[in-house]
């Protein structure tokens, strides 16, 4: 058995794949593994609560490990916490997260269901995805039963060495039982998708692995069977911060969360450190494409920047879409043009005849977090009304800012516009 990633070389088209791209992390048994992938069509899952309506592009090197298992003749399996959701992950967190109910929780998993359906084809072929809700064996559980049947299998004193568990301890902070639960639930789904499905790799993050051990060892000890956990590198920016994340707040997957452009500009504000590492984890170009383009230098870089937004805004938008976008940054950044297609926020019109304060203005285009954050933006020559440059912090803008075509079009940088329209 080996788990050295760096000298294997794998037989299976979707094992090599995901090594040649930067997706493999860790792996209970890879000679193991790559054997019943070059072999097998294999049922493979990753689990995703409903948090929120939309996932965001944290989850977005999972969703591109499913579609990259389906083409290379898998089965992918979308778990969708309709039941785990209602304890809540505790994994990576100091305290308790909100508890949702069931309205919200079916609200948010209706959401989700149209991310997966841009990235995945499915059917019931023995390749076509599935998607299936864990609420459809946890709810009927009998309490006495599932701690008679599975909780012998279950150690306090492994469970204290998960990091979801240390972190807590270390900060003092509290972990209620019914969080301590949620590893052993997340156990018991891959025993039950082994059951009902065949299945035999979980995948996820690297924050997950104690929970993917957790179900492989429960499938072993109770039905015997051999199956696996696979896990991708924690993805950051160069910058250090957590992946899903921007200036004006989460990089959501759903357009009603976040447009298309906005999306697009995400993608094109990369950092030249990111660029080949994104490239591979996000499009599905070939390795030499990729290669010639983090190899571009100087301004160079910046067309590997957008092509990178092109194809990630392709695969979750659309084709037309990343066009509309791509052509709206060019005429915003280099015509230095309006376009009615940039992202419009609203105000009073009342409000604006008064006047509003320029660091309130954007904050509420959402272009800055704070007075603080845009008085330096002020500043540093960083922000701009209808492409003038703003010198006074304390400036009100009025309806007398209006251009011809009725709105305030305000920049923060050359990357990020917004038009402002009073209502």
């Amino acid at each position: 058995m080996t788990n050295d990633i760096d000298n294997f070389s794998p037989n299976s088209d979707f094992l090599k794949m995901m090594k040649d791209r930067g997706y493999i992390h860790q792996c209970t048994d890879l000679e193991a593994l790559d054997q019943k992938l070059s072999k097998n069509i294999v049922a493979a899952y990753i689990g995703f609560d409903c948090t929120a309506t939309s996932l965001h592009v944290g989850s977005l090197v999972q969703i591109m490990m499913l579609r990259n298992l389906q083409k290379n003749g898998h089965k992918p399996i979308v778990l969708m916490g309709g039941g785990t959701t209602r304890i809540g992950d505790p994994t990576g967190r100091d305290e308790s997260r909100k508890m949702l109910t069931d309205e919200d929780i079916n609200t948010n998993m209706d959401g989700i269901r149209t991310v997966f359906e841009k990235y995945l084809t499915f059917g019931d072929g023995p390749t076509d995805a599935v998607m299936v809700n864990n609420a459809d064996w946890l709810e009927k559980l009998s309490y006495i039963d599932f701690l008679r049947d599975m909780g012998p299998h279950f150690t306090i004193n492994r469970m204290l060495t998960f990091d979801s568990v240390k972190l807590r301890l270390e900060r003092e902070q509290p972990m209620t039982f019914l969080e301590f639960n949620y590893m052993i639930l997340q156990a018991y789904d891959y025993l039950e998708l082994g059951r009902k499905y065949d299945c035999s790799l979980q995948m996820g993050g690297s924050d997950q692995w104690g929970n993917i051990i957790n179900g492989v060892e429960l499938n072993r000890r109770v039905d015997r069977n051999e199956v696996y956990g696979l896990t991708t590198p924690l993805v950051t920016l160069a910058n250090g911060q957590k992946m899903g994340k921007s200036m004006s707040g989460a990089v959501w997957l759903n357009d009603d969360m976040l447009s298309s452009y906005d999306f697009w500009q995400f993608w094109r504000n990369t950092a030249d450190a990111d660029v080949g590492r994104f490239l591979r984890l996000f499009t599905e170009l070939p390795l030499t494409e990729i290669e010639r383009l983090e190899s571009l230098e100087g301004s160079e870089i910046n067309e590997a920047k957008k092509i990178l937004a092109n194809e990630a805004t392709t695969l979750c938008h659309g084709a037309a879409a990343a066009q509309n976008a791509s052509e709206i940054a060019r005429q915003a950044f280099e015509q230095k043009s309006l376009s009615a297609d940039l992202p419009t926020v609203s105000v009073v019109k009342a409000d604006l005849e008064t006047g509003i304060q320029v660091s309130d203005l954007y904050i509420t285009a959402g272009l800055t977090q704070s007075k603080g954050e845009a008085r330096r933006l002020i500043k540093q020559g960083g922000a701009k009304i209808n492409d003038e440059k703003i010198s006074d912090g304390e400036l009100l803008v009025t309806m007398a800012q209006l251009n011809s075509e009725g709105t305030i079009k305000l920049s923060a940088g050359k990357k990020k516009h917004v038009l402002v329209k009073p209502e």
